[in-house]
Formats: structure tokens, sequence, C-alpha cells
């Protein structure tokens, strides 16, 4: 018997499990606060806070099957209340911290004060999340590498990274961030994987707006996890009516810089560094080189074949308050932001886009505006 036989319904139950037990926690919450007693209402609350969570199950096998205004409204809901849920059960477990501390000061605090306090809570900082996950923003960083060539100094190169078009953010919410990028007037664009989000339709409908993108030194592309959820090829099919060039295991010569692209692994499969550098034809440890790869791993390795300049992504920062902590827990201090170690620089990008919920709270979306020193 294989390990993925055993690892994946495990991790299905234990996913389930965790779902259902923390919706059992804002329903035992509710009804505490909120003085709930009547059986119907009990009943009702209970039910509601059961089919929650069912529903983003349905709504996903729904979109395989059929793509309209309804399937999509569904879906986007259904991933939503991911997001807001999450929320609540955070505000829930604030309450229930406050509400005991109040205990100690006061004999009878009044608990539905405190439950109207977590519903508001929850409501605005969900409308706030919303309306941050489709305002990226523009992210300016300084990187300085070492003999970086004449051509390349005061450039900018600008990095997009888990965009994820699918069924919520599809080809005008690609075209706000190609105008913003065109907007910078960069040297080089690269894309740094999850352009897609393992979606069915029309791929090349969606990538679209990327014919609008002019960068004198080209407009780059690694796969993330989602292209490998979706078909790599599919992806490559989309891109290949765009002016964006694929980067799989290969190396461009850009006016004395060297730009490497490491697709990410297919599922069941790992890459060994390297190995994959050791065979890029013409790859130089002496010359000043990115390297774009979707996730802040590897770092090591990469310093070993002395990469200058790290781009990445996938963490999304966490995205939604407070998996910034658990993101932390997975990639170390490497989850966001700049790291720079001797002549080896990392950036890890929050990604332009979202996963799931389209909602971004506790850290914003950006698009990655580097100026080359």
């Amino acid at each position: 018997m294989s390990r993925g036989v055993i690892v994946v319904p495990l991790f299905i139950l234990s996913a389930l499990s965790i779902l259902f037990f923390s919706h059992y926690f804002a329903y035992y919450s509710l009804v505490y606060f909120f003085g709930i007693s009547q059986p119907l209402r009990r009943t009702a609350l209970a039910v509601v806070l059961f089919l929650l969570p069912l529903s983003f199950i349905a709504s996903s096998f729904l979109a395989h099957w059929t793509d309209n205004f309804l399937s999509r409204a569904f879906y986007f809901c259904s991933s939503l209340w991911l997001g807001v849920g999450l929320t609540v059960i955070t505000a829930l477990a604030l309450t229930w911290a406050a509400w005991g501390a109040a205990k100690l000061f006061t004999h009878s605090p009044s608990p539905a004060w405190f439950g109207l306090v977590a519903v508001a809570v929850t409501c605005l900082y969900s409308a706030y999340g919303i309306w941050n996950a489709y305002h990226p923003r523009t992210e300016h960083i300084t990187v300085r590498i070492k003999n970086l060539p004449p051509a390349w100094r005061a450039k900018k190169v600008v990095q997009l990274s888990d965009v994820h078009l699918g069924r919520i953010l599809g080809a005008r919410f690609l075209a706000s961030l190609v105008a913003k990028v065109t907007a910078e007037d960069p040297a080089m664009v690269v894309i740094t994987g999850d352009l897609f989000d393992g979606a069915d339709g029309h791929l090349e409908e969606l990538v679209a707006p990327l014919n609008g993108l002019r960068a004198p030194q080209g407009i780059y592309f690694v796969t993330g996890n989602h292209e490998t959820y979706m078909g790599v090829e599919r992806a490559y099919a989309a891109l290949r009516t765009t002016p964006v060039r694929i980067l799989n295991d290969e190396r461009v010569m850009l006016d004395g810089l060297q730009v490497i692209g490491i697709g990410y692994p297919e599922r069941g499969h790992s890459k060994d560094f390297a190995e994959v550098i050791a065979k890029l034809p013409g790859f130089d440890p002496a010359l000043p080189s990115i390297l774009l790869y979707h996730s802040p791993t590897h770092i090591a390795q990469a310093k070993a074949a002395a990469i200058s300049l790290q781009l990445s992504g996938h963490a999304h920062h966490g995205q939604i308050f407070p998996i910034q902590f658990l993101s932390r827990m997975i990639y170390g201090r490497y989850y966001y932001g700049l790291h720079v170690e001797g002549d080896y620089t990392l950036y890890t990008t929050s990604g332009a886009g979202t996963w799931g919920p389209t909602l971004r709270t506790g850290n914003h979306p950006e698009i990655a505006v580097i100026h080359l020193e």
C-alpha cells in the first residue's frame, strides 16, 4: 500500500475535524454570549454552522461540473466564509479572554455586550479584508547585487506572484495589475508561480491582459504548485498566446545578468536544486544572477550555487490573520520580506491575489518593484 493512500485520507479527515470542531466552538460561544435558550433557535444555528463548511466542498465540486454566474457566486460566497469564519472564531476566542478578564473586576458583566462586540469586529474586519484583497499595493524594494552590470544599474524588476486567476479573480483583476506594472516602466517582469488557481475554462481569456505588458528585457514565468494541480501544459498553452517566456529549469543571459527559472516540482516529486543549477547550460557562478522559484525554500542550495537574488512567493504572508503565525512556523523568517545574507538576497512577496477566500487581513497583497543597485 502506497504512503499516499494512507496520508491523503488522514489529512482530509484531520482538516474536516478541525473545520467542524471550530464551528462547534462558534456555536457554543454564540449560544452562551447571546443567551440563546429556545430549542428552535439553537437548532437553526446548529444547522447553519454545520452547512456553512460543507458549502465550500459542495461549491468546489459544482464548479467543476458547470461554470455559470450562479456556480461562481456560490463558490465566491462559500469560499469567503472560510475567511470570515476564521475571523469569527478568532474574535470569539479573544472575546472569551476579555470575558474572563472582565469577571475578575466585576461580578456581573453582560455577556451579550461581549458577543455584540465580537460580531461587530468580525463584520468590520471582514469588510476591510474584502476591500484589501482587491486593492494590491505597490511595494518598492532596493536590492544590491555584487558586480551588477552597468546596463542593469538603477533598473526595475517587477515581480508578480500568486495572482490565482480563476473563478473569482479574472481578466479584469489581471488588467488592473498590468496597468500598475506598466506605470512602473520596468526593465523586466517576472511571474513567480500560481498565476492560475487550477480553474477549468478558457485560460487564454484569463491571461489576455498580459499582452499589454511591456518590458525591454522580457517577461518571464515559472510554475507554482497550482499550475501542477491544473496541469502545467495547460498553463503553458495559455501563456504561449502572450509575450511571456516560460522558464522551466532554464537560464537566459540578459546584458551580463543571468536569469534562472526553476519550475515547481510535480506532485509526488522533488527537485535537487544543486543538480538542476549545475546542469544549466552556460551557468557561471561568478556572474550575477536572479533565481525565480515559487516557494521560499532551498536557501542553502541557492547560496551554494552563488545565486545573487532569489525571488519567491507562495506563502501569501499568511493572507488571513492569524495564519501568518502558521506560515512563519513552516517557512521560518523567509515566509515574507527581504532577507540579505552576505552576497545572497531573498525577497518573498505576499503575492498579488488570494487563494480560497477573497479576503486579506493582517497583511496586504502587493506588486513588488525591485530597484537594482
